[in-house]
Formats: C-alpha cells, sequence, structure tokens
C-alpha cells in the first residue's frame, strides 16, 4: 500500500506566512525588552516551552492522564521528555496583580465627581480636616493604613506631592506611569499587554468575537501633527475614566450588597503609540482609513 500524505495548498502556504508574521510582530518587542534587561535566550526559551505545554494541555482538558504527555508532544511538537518534566514540575503561576492602596487612592481622585471642581479633578487638597481633603480621601478607601503612609506611597510614585509650607497636597499626573519602579512596570506590561493580546486571539479563535479590539491608523503624518495629536488622546481616556471608573465601582458595590457569585474580571485599556515610518503597515481590509485616499491623476 502507498501512505498518501496531504499536499499544502497556496491558501494553507499564506495563512501560515500570516501567523508566523502576526507572532513575530508579538515577539519583537519582547524580543528588545529581553535584550535590553539581560535576559538570554535559555530562559526565554524555558519560558515558551513552559507556556507551550500549558496551552495543549488546556486545549485538550479531559485528555486521560496517561496520554497526556503524548497528547502534547503531538500538538507541540516538543519531545515526550520535555513534555513530561514540565507536567511534572510544580505549578508556578503567578496571582494576578492587584492595584496598591496608593493607586487605588489616586484612581479615585481621578474619576470621582465628589472631588472634582468644574467637571475636573481638584488639583489641590488640604492634608487634614473633616471636608474636602487628602486625609478624608485616603479614608475613603482605606481605615487600615494612615494617609500619611498613602501619602508617602504617592510622593514615591510621582503621583502626588505634600507642600509642607501650606500643608496641601498636590496632583501631578492624570494618568499611572509608575516611572521608577520598574517591578510594577514590568507587572503593568504583563497584566495590561497580556490581556490585549488575549482579547486578540480569543476574538480570532472564538466563533465571533467577544471582546472590543479596534484601532484608528493613519500614517504620513508630521512630528508636528503628532505632538498635537497626544494631548487629545490623553484626553480623551481622562474622559473615559471619569465617567467608567465610578460605573465599574458602583457595580462592584451592588455585586456584593446583592451577594452575586463574583468570579469575573474586567480591563478596560487605551493605548497610543507612534513612530517613524520605517515600512509599510498593511491595514486590514474592514479598517476605515483616517484620512480619503488619495488618487493619481
Amino acid at each position: 500500500m502507498t501512505e498518501s500524505r496531504a499536499v499544502p495548498t497556496a491558501v494553507d502556504r499564506t495563512a501560515d506566512h500570516a501567523l508566523l508574521a502576526a507572532c513575530r510582530a508579538v515577539l519583537a518587542p519582547l524580543a528588545r525588552l529581553a535584550v535590553a534587561r539581560g535576559l538570554r535566550y535559555a530562559q526565554i526559551d524555558e519560558l515558551l516551552r513552559a507556556a507551550l505545554v500549558d496551552a495543549a494541555r488546556d486545549a485538550h482538558p479531559d485528555i486521560a492522564a496517561n496520554r497526556s504527555t503524548s497528547r502534547v508532544s503531538a500538538a507541540t511538537g516538543l519531545h515526550r521528555r520535555e513534555v513530561a518534566r514540565f507536567i511534572q514540575a510544580p505549578q508556578n503561576s503567578n496571582p494576578p496583580v492587584r492595584r496598591s492602596l496608593a493607586t487605588e487612592l489616586f484612581t479615585r481622585w481621578l474619576s470621582d465627581s465628589k472631588w472634582h471642581r468644574k467637571g475636573k479633578p481638584t488639583r489641590a487638597l488640604p492634608r487634614q480636616g473633616s471636608g474636602k481633603s487628602f486625609e478624608t480621601l485616603a479614608q475613603s478607601v482605606t481605615k487600615d493604613v494612615h494617609p500619611r503612609t498613602l501619602l508617602e506611597e504617592m510622593s514615591r510614585l510621582g503621583l502626588a506631592r505634600l507642600d509642607e509650607e501650606s500643608d496641601t497636597v498636590h496632583l501631578l499626573r492624570e494618568s499611572f506611569v509608575p516611572v521608577g519602579d520598574e517591578q510594577r512596570m514590568l507587572a503593568f506590561v504583563a497584566s495590561n499587554v497580556g490581556d490585549h493580546l488575549s482579547a486578540s486571539v480569543e476574538n480570532l479563535l472564538g466563533p465571533q468575537p467577544r471582546h472590543l479590539e479596534q484601532a484608528l491608523f493613519a500614517d504620513e503624518l508630521s512630528s508636528d501633527s503628532i505632538g498635537r495629536l497626544q494631548p487629545m488622546v490623553r484626553e480623551r481616556w481622562q474622559s473615559l475614566l471619569r465617567d467608567l471608573a465610578p460605573a465599574m465601582q458602583a457595580l462592584i458595590d451592588d455585586d456584593e450588597a446583592q451577594q452575586r457569585c463574583r468570579d469575573q474580571r474586567l480591563r478596560v485599556g487605551m493605548y497610543a503609540f507612534s513612530a517613524p515610518m520605517t515600512m509599510p503597515i498593511p491595514k486590514p481590509q474592514d479598517e476605515p482609513p483616517a484620512r480619503p485616499e488619495r488618487r493619481k491623476p
């Protein structure tokens, strides 16, 4: 008998090329981070192998234990001994990074209308007092940590500062980028980029998109135009934050009061990225152009 094999078609090869191109685009910034921080290939390789094993096991949750190694090996291309090593290793899954009390206080200051004036966050608050003061704001977040401790942490993160002469606390930022705290910045990369990529992948693999994942793209812009657009983007984020954060908190409080099963999480993000046009970037066919296409005469 002759053995028959499926011959890849042109459509198959095109799909494989697109998949590899997508993986390369995702891996490129991760490789840049790894090189910048001295992470070696062997460490990355170990992470990728472990991730492939985990994904293959998740894809076949009902497989019998005695067949798990073979099935994962077939799905990933890893040797059975490698698969067995990862399956037998203790799980080191990290719990989701919870927002610190200082950043929770910062978010409430930005989003809660009680701490706004003319629709915008009050930029300075008395440090103490029973009315609208930083002390009252801090105690609305937690009474387990002293307001002074929270102020010191916000100062360390560059979110607020204390004017000792007037004894007032000044808001320094309108978004939280933890400059100088690399561990927390890396946690943000893992959480934000991880969830964004998960949304894209689930939309791609599922029968229909479940998650909002859209972007507006424009090229042939000057550096001056980029500089004028960036404040507009940041203002849109602040507007979204002011509207959505109180609604989220109200729903959290209602779920707790109604004793509903609270086993879901939600992350809403927004990003803007600009760079020189080093090479053409293909746009999806269903993506509306940011401006009318120019036609040659």
